[in-house]
């Protein structure tokens, strides 16, 4: 008899992770790109803050959307979607009532888990030189606050940190096992330049330890099979698919202004019928 599907958001997030090894999760900027994620067979994706910064407000990722900003993608996302969200919270925009709202609300938008990361509040992008962190003891009032407020026991609060590019590796771990200790579920170890760093924190961790592939940054795009040999559970794309449609938007608006027509681009646009299928427009129209 097969076993059935796990109820909640969270529950389905960990059963991905314990069913796919490691776990490709897919970004994810709003509902349609949800849907290609879906279809291409992700079985988890993500919302980054860079994301919500840049696609849906045209601003930098430096700390400057809400809480409310980053709910409204989440609910269109999880509203188009059964595929469980992780959903990037920064630093859990303020103090620790903030962040057991924040648990709360995501919860209630849908989303199944959320990383906490351990930056000062005027956090930068983990890949730009010039972050600086909290205290460890800062870090664990955020993730006590964070564990404390779920509604959700299946709900995933994955502890980020940002400490290799800013105390070293071994500092790094150290904070990481303080984090898991105080009941995170899972790592998020970010800016790790090398397989034999990530190798020493899964060997060195007790939870899933996630890999962040994003694009010119300080991490090389390791394959999947090599991030699997490094211990490593999930591997995440964040950006991946947003940098490939800005560029390919540019590339239109410029061929389109310059030459005054479309029609050299038709072979590489998604066709109507291809949308229409996506969007199960014909099962649905009246």
């Amino acid at each position: 008899m097969a076993k059935p599907e796990p109820s909640t958001a969270g529950a389905r997030l960990r059963a991905a992770v314990d069913q796919e090894r490691p776990l490709q999760i897919a970004g994810t900027i709003n509902a349609i790109t949800a849907l290609l994620a879906r279809q291409a067979g992700f079985r988890a994706i993500y919302l980054s803050g860079s994301g919500v910064s840049s696609a849906s407000h045209g601003l930098p990722d430096l700390g400057v959307t809400t809480l409310q900003d980053v709910l409204e993608d989440t609910r269109r996302i999880t509203a188009a979607v059964d595929v469980p969200l992780l959903v990037d919270a920064d630093t859990g925009w303020g103090s620790s009532l903030m962040i057991e709202r924040t648990v709360r609300e995501l919860t209630r938008a849908g989303a199944a888990g959320m990383h906490l990361e351990d930056q000062v509040d005027a956090k930068r992008c983990g890949h730009r030189p010039g972050k600086q962190l909290v205290t460890t003891a800062e870090m664990l009032d955020r993730l006590k606050a964070g564990l404390d407020s779920r509604t959700d026991a299946s709900f995933v609060i994955m502890a980020r940190t940002d400490a290799v590019a800013v105390e070293g590796i071994a500092a790094a771990i150290e904070r990481a096992n303080r984090y898991v200790d105080v009941g995170a579920d899972m790592i998020f170890a970010e800016a790790i330049p090398s397989l034999e760093d990530y190798l020493r924190f899964t060997e060195s961790v007790s939870v899933p330890v996630l890999a962040n592939l994003t694009e010119f940054g300080v991490t090389p795009l390791f394959s999947i099979d090599a991030l699997r040999e490094a211990g490593v559970k999930l591997v995440l794309y964040p950006l991946t698919a947003f940098r490939a449609m800005n560029a390919a938007a540019a590339r239109v608006y410029q061929t389109i202004r310059a030459t005054g027509s479309q029609q050299e681009l038709i072979d590489e646009m998604q066709t109507r019928d291809e949308l229409y299928s996506l969007l199960d427009y014909y099962r649905q129209e009246p």
